[in-house]
């Protein structure tokens, strides 16, 4: 089924679009003129507007989420076509960008790095610390990254963004509070936030608080126990307008979540105790803007920033009378600047400097608790390791009557010092270059065709260099000598957006060079599990197909569809590059008359069953490669001046399903209630 859907879309809809695509067709439809003059930032670090811009990027915001009742920032991501998402234990989500995921997609908040020098290889939870109410909009970009943003950015990059602040002419007070409650007492969240604007300063704060229970799965699985959790969230961000011409803006993040289980350790590999406790993430920044409109000179950006990242980690084993506790801190500094450049309508860019520091605290305590001794052991990683990196980059676009050219280049350079308490110091400087370029032919006012070709990079982190301990189903032992992994992406895409059609289409290939991946040391094991380190030893390609479509045929009526097709191969092990995805589908159908809304959407997987060798030991896969699977889910939604209210029917036929990968079943048949008041 979802292969036929996918020959039909790509070869019926092209046709479809020769013959509609009139000379002269004209159309005013509110919503339509939106999606042409959709404008995002991920793509070249400055406005430009979607339809115009050679890449696959798209763009979710928080009134989507909110009304689907998505529960974190990466279950958001499920709207976005060519997205996705693997969940290890409810507490987590790792967004899988054209098949590769973890260290290898980058994360970023208003520009900053979220990724740091620990991020590991495959999926993980990072993500999941952005609380998705503190978020105003999510922008995906797909292929590309490295040029604008720097390393790991192979597979793409997810980019939240805060909720904007704008001054107003007369001081104006605004503010929420949300309620939401699952069945099966799988959500309980409140969630408030406050505003305020004038001439001079805005601002906006917001606290959440936030319950999870055990997530009950679908026919055959029921309670899955122990997979829920806690969180507190608080935010705050402000602007000041300095001049007329230059702005302060002011952000703090905090988020903890605490009590977090791995649910297959303790289910498949005999743990009492396997969680997370705490996960911590705080931020804070400082940005000036200013309009300089000097000759081709228009503005400035400095920004400061401060993160600290913590982590906490509790296992105990059936029958054994040892609790380890791990903790992991990094605190990173940031530091950017970044001119943007124009001619007027032709040409426009930047050029920018950028400066990271990560800082690396790493403990274990191991305690016998039939004696409350405790005896401190080196931690996952190398204590008081870090990693710093400075960067130049520019990017430009050149906008004619016929053609769009897009091009950029960076230079980043990296110093990594990882001070093991058994082999010693160890001192690495890689440095990468890496470049884009892309030509989009713009056919009509309605559709462009466009090339691009990317270059990109990950630079060994910390976890890489440094990791011993047990990872996932192995025992990890450091290498302190690797080289960055590279990439070389090219892809060709389709746009169309006339007469209330919006669609894309876009293929492409990852060449990879250098991969690090995690080597078995035969006939070795280390606390019952099998040793393993990390080598640039493989070589591999990742390519597929994405389509998605939007259609309005009535002010009120909306119609969506996408589907991902991914395939990767280990060139130098002649077996499947890990953790690909399989086909998967969305559709749905929106109806929004008057204050009402209603939908029905269908999610889909096929059967994954094209494993790597790493899949077939991984425990979260079940033999023979993870089941295809069908979901439908219905929501609708009500608004009365300043009250709102939603409510989601989720997995209507109750199936059991995994997206693949994970490590715990999706949502059984369940009912989710949001109600909003604003002011």
């Amino acid at each position: 089924m979802l292969k036929a859907f996918f020959v039909m879309t790509l070869f019926i809809f092209p046709g479809f679009l020769a013959a509609t695509d009139k000379p002269g067709t004209q159309f005013h439809d509110s919503l339509k003129l939106h999606a042409i003059n959709e404008v995002v930032i991920t793509a070249r670090r400055f406005n430009s507007v979607i339809m115009n811009t050679p890449d696959a990027v798209r763009a979710i915001d928080l009134k989507s989420v909110g009304e689907y009742q998505l529960r974190t920032s990466p279950e958001a991501l499920a709207l976005t076509p060519g997205v996705f998402v693997q969940k290890t234990n409810h507490g987590g989500g790792s967004p899988f960008i054209r098949g590769l995921t973890g260290n290898q997609t980058l994360l970023l908040l208003d520009g900053i790095r979220i990724s740091n020098s620990t991020m590991r290889y495959g999926p993980n939870q990072y993500f999941n610390t952005i609380d998705p109410f503190s978020t105003g909009k999510i922008e995906v970009l797909r292929g590309s990254g490295s040029v604008q943003y720097g390393s790991d950015a192979i597979g793409g990059t997810v980019q939240a963004f805060s909720h904007e602040t704008g001054f107003t002419g007369e001081a104006d007070w605004g503010g929420g509070v949300l309620g939401r409650i699952a069945t099966h007492g799988m959500e309980q969240t409140l969630h408030s936030f406050l505003s305020f604007s004038n001439k001079t300063v805005s601002a906006r704060a917001g606290v959440s608080f936030r319950k999870f229970g055990d997530i009950v799965g679908g026919d055959t699985t029921g309670r899955q126990s122990p997979s829920g959790y806690d969180e507190s969230d608080h935010y705050f961000k402000t602007s000041f307008l300095l001049t007329p011409r230059t702005s302060l803006t002011v952000l703090y993040q905090n988020v903890k979540q605490t009590d977090i289980p791995v649910y297959h350790k303790v289910v498949l590999e005999n743990y009492m105790i396997n969680e997370t406790d705490p996960q911590k993430r705080k931020l804070a920044y400082a940005r000036l803007n200013t309009s300089l409109n000097a000759g081709i000179l228009k503005s400035g950006i400095i920004t400061a920033s401060y993160q600290q990242t913590r982590e906490g980690r509790s296992t105990r084993k059936n029958g054994s009378d040892i609790l380890r506790r791990e903790y992991d801190k990094v605190r990173t500094f940031g530091l950017s600047a970044e001119a943007l450049v124009s001619n007027g309508d032709i040409w426009s860019g930047n050029l920018g400097i950028e400066f990271y520091s990560d800082l690396v605290n790493s403990t274990r305590t191991d305690t016998d608790i039939t004696t409350s001794s405790a005896t401190a052991k080196r931690g996952l990683y190398p204590d008081g390791s870090t990693m710093n990196s400075v960067a130049l980059f520019t990017v430009h676009s050149f906008d004619l009557p016929r053609w769009n050219i897009t091009a950029g280049a960076r230079f980043n350079s990296f110093v990594i010092n990882v001070d093991d308490m058994e082999l010693g110091m160890t001192e690495l400087s890689p440095s990468a270059l890496v470049g884009n370029i892309a030509f989009m032919r713009k056919l009509s006012s309605a559709s462009n065709l466009f090339l691009s070709l990317n270059t990109g990079f990950r630079a060994p982190n910390i976890d890489d260099l440094g990791t011993l301990g047990i990872v996932d189903f192995r025992y990890e032992t450091p290498n302190f000598d690797l080289k960055p992994e590279s990439s070389f992406q090219y892809q060709v895409g389709y746009k169309y957006n006339r007469n209330g059609l919006k669609g894309e289409i876009y293929l492409y290939r990852n060449e990879l060079y250098n991969l690090i991946t995690r080597v078995r040391i035969e006939g070795q094991e280390i606390e019952g599990y099998q040793l393993y380190t990390k080598e640039n030893s493989e070589r591999a390609y990742i390519q597929g197909a994405e389509t998605a479509w939007d259609y309005f045929p009535k002010s009120w009526l909306t119609l969506s569809g996408s589907l991902t097709y991914t395939y990767g191969q280990n060139i130098t092990k002649n077996e499947p590059v890990r953790r690909i995805p399989p086909l998967f589908a969305r559709m749905a159908v929106e109806f929004r008359p008057g204050n009402w809304r209603s939908g029905i959407e269908w999610l889909a997987a096929a059967k994954q069953d094209r494993l790597a060798q790493g899949d077939i030991d991984d425990n979260r896969i079940p033999d023979g490669g993870t089941p295809g699977w069908n979901v439908i889910n219905l929501s609708g939604g009500y608004t009365w001046k300043f009250l709102a209210a939603d409510l989601s029917l989720r997995n209507i036929f109750n199936k059991d399903y995994r997206y693949h990968g994970s490590g715990i079943n999706g949502y059984g048949r369940s009912l989710f209630l949001t109600l909003q008041a604003n002011f």
